[in-house]
């Protein structure tokens, strides 16, 4: 990996939520959501990240940006903004950074939520709602910002008089449009897009996913994709990663990930992705047992017990997250020995 072209870096990153009991309200557990996660994104890509619902993908997505905060780990962001005269870039540590410094950081980390109803205030107008993030961060005022609001809503494909309205105005995919436009407003390097497209119709994600793609070309935007519907991500993605109980244990460029996968949950989520083809009769896997408890976590690979190729040293022995060549990794003892199913050209 060349540290060149890379915008973000987590290492070590953990989150646990604390359980607590009693009239003390005493920890006796804790919830590990994320458990020592290693990722990069490059610059102007795009990282899928996929897996079941609570796995944790939401969580590193905001604790990236610090809208939670970590338990452990560090996320390094190599910020051009923050740079001073003759540098390319400003490596920070999120996780560390405090006061202006964090602000500063805010414009050139934003997000799309995945619920285009609840993210936006319906008693601010759309106007309003495009154009707050530069008042609060003192980008511009009065007629400045409203020019800049009518050139977002229409690089959303908004028409400029839509900012005198208000959200419940419009339909679900013109309220994705005016997130992502609010998203934009401060110009920034990444943005984590939360299942932008899980809550709209099928004929609007693709153009939701669309606008998303002609966007990154026209802002050199850097995206986390966070979604569970591997077709979309397949579309969408340069590089795919695929998390299990909180842990990533596949990632690989999207290419290689589905013709050669490597771990046994990436070959079952891929046997449930439909094929585009009437003759074709795909053989599911079906995963048995539910998915374990993050609070208590299995022995040794957390996926083994829903595994149909574990052994014994699985059960026993945590698999370490590791490199198989180009920018293929994976958590798992068999990756080597195995021979997977990758998923069916359409």
């Amino acid at each position: 990996m060349s540290s060149d072209n890379v915008l973000l870096e987590v290492k070590n990153l953990k989150k646990y939520f604390p359980v607590r009991k009693g009239i003390l309200r005493r920890v006796v557990a804790h919830v590990k959501a994320v458990d020592d996660v290693d990722m990069y994104i490059k610059e102007r890509e795009i990282l899928g990240l996929v897996g079941e619902s609570g796995c944790g993908k939401t969580t590193i997505g905001r604790t990236i940006l610090r809208l939670i905060e970590p338990t452990d780990g560090k996320v390094i962001f190599r910020s051009k903004r923050l740079a001073d005269s003759g540098e390319q870039y400003r490596e920070v540590d999120v996780t560390t950074a405090r006061g202006k410094l964090l602000k500063m950081l805010r414009r050139d980390m934003q997000i799309i939520f995945q619920d285009p109803y609840s993210s936006l205030n319906p008693r601010m107008t759309v106007g309003s709602i495009v154009g707050e993030p530069l008042l609060v961060h003192g980008v511009s005022r009065g007629s400045e910002r409203e020019d800049r609001v009518r050139r977002l809503l229409g690089a959303v494909g908004l028409k400029p008089d839509h900012m005198r309205r208000y959200p419940h105005e419009f339909s679900g995919g013109q309220r994705q449009r005016i997130g992502i436009a609010r998203a934009l407003a401060l110009d920034p390097q990444l943005i984590v897009a939360d299942e932008p497209v899980s809550a709209l119709d099928v004929s609007i994600q693709a153009q939701v996913l669309n606008l998303l793609e002609d966007l990154q070309e026209e802002f050199g935007l850097t995206y986390l994709f966070i979604a569970h519907n591997l077709s979309v991500v397949k579309h969408i993605s340069d590089r795919v990663a695929v998390m299990y109980l909180g842990k990533i244990v596949e990632l690989a460029k999207t290419e290689e990930m589905f013709d050669n996968p490597k771990h046994p949950y990436t070959e079952a989520l891929m046997s449930a992705v439909p094929v585009p083809d009437p003759d074709y009769k795909a053989e599911r896997i079906i995963l048995e047992g539910d998915v374990p408890s993050p609070v208590n976590p299995p022995s040794g690979c957390y996926f083994h017990p829903r595994c149909r190729y574990a052994k014994e040293v699985c059960k026993t022995e945590t698999p370490l997250y590791r490199h198989l060549g180009g920018e293929h990794f994976v958590t798992c003892h068999l990756a080597d020995s195995l021979n997977l199913r990758p998923i069916r050209k359409g």
